[in-house]
């Protein structure tokens, strides 16, 4: 009896040594097979980390085709004519429409000139202004028409061209006209110019009669045009410019 139970005894001791000697490793070798002996280490081998040549050259032919490609765009970039790049127009320039004026018979020959002096005549218009009444500076009527023409050549002697002698019948006729004027302060002014050349028997007296003057207009003035117009009343204290509506 004893026998039998020191021999299963050592059964199990045997048992027990072979579990602790080999046991993990038949544990691992089940749940997780062998890596292939380590990759096959003995058949590894170092190849060359050269690409073949065709490969270079397929990388090299992209690069090129790219760079062709680049070459190629800027080239056509390049080769756009500058009549096909829209230019940049600025807004066209406001234009001006004056009038100036207002002028007697007397006035126009020094107007028109003014305006040949700026290539300006030739653009201008005029307008016709009526008043049925104003002033005028004249020399009252003479008894004979010896004495009429003793003064006309007084006159002419001074350098005094704007006249007009009165032939019509009336309480009028002889007297000699030296001006028609809108206002009072105008006619007043004129005479006071008479004098300083010498005319001493001039007066200043309202007319009612029909007096007429030109304006001037001019359309369509660029800036250059218009400042050039705005100047001329410095020669011509007594006429005005006004801006109009462009026709």
């Amino acid at each position: 009896m004893m026998k039998w139970i020191f021999g299963l005894l050592l059964i199990v001791n045997v048992v027990f040594f072979a579990i602790m000697q080999w046991g993990g490793s038949l544990t691992v070798e089940a749940n997780n097979p062998p890596i292939q002996a380590a990759l096959n280490a003995d058949k590894i081998k170092i190849v060359s980390m050269v690409a073949p040549a065709s490969s270079v050259s397929g990388v090299a032919a992209t690069a090129l085709a790219a760079s062709s490609s680049v070459s190629t765009a800027s080239s056509s970039v390049a080769a756009i004519p500058a009549s096909s790049v829209p230019a940049i127009v600025p807004p066209p320039e406001k234009l001006s429409c004056l009038e100036w004026g207002e002028f007697s018979a007397a006035d126009l020959p020094r107007v028109d000139k003014a305006l040949s002096a700026i290539k300006l005549l030739d653009k201008s218009k005029q307008r016709t202004v009526e008043y049925t009444s104003g002033y005028w500076v004249y020399i009252a009527p003479l008894k004979s028409t010896a004495l009429v023409k003793k003064k006309v050549t007084q006159l002419k002697k001074l350098e005094i061209e704007d006249y007009f002698v009165m032939q019509e019948p009336g309480p009028w006729k002889n007297a000699i006209s030296l001006g028609m004027f809108k206002t009072e302060e105008a006619a007043k002014k004129y005479l006071v110019e008479l004098r300083e050349q010498g005319v001493k028997s001039a007066k200043v007296g309202a007319r009612a009669s029909k007096l007429k003057y030109t304006v001037y207009i001019l359309n369509r003035l660029d800036s250059a045009a218009a400042s050039q117009v705005a100047s001329l009343p410095q020669d011509f204290p007594d006429s005005e410019i006004k801006q109009v509506p462009c026709n």
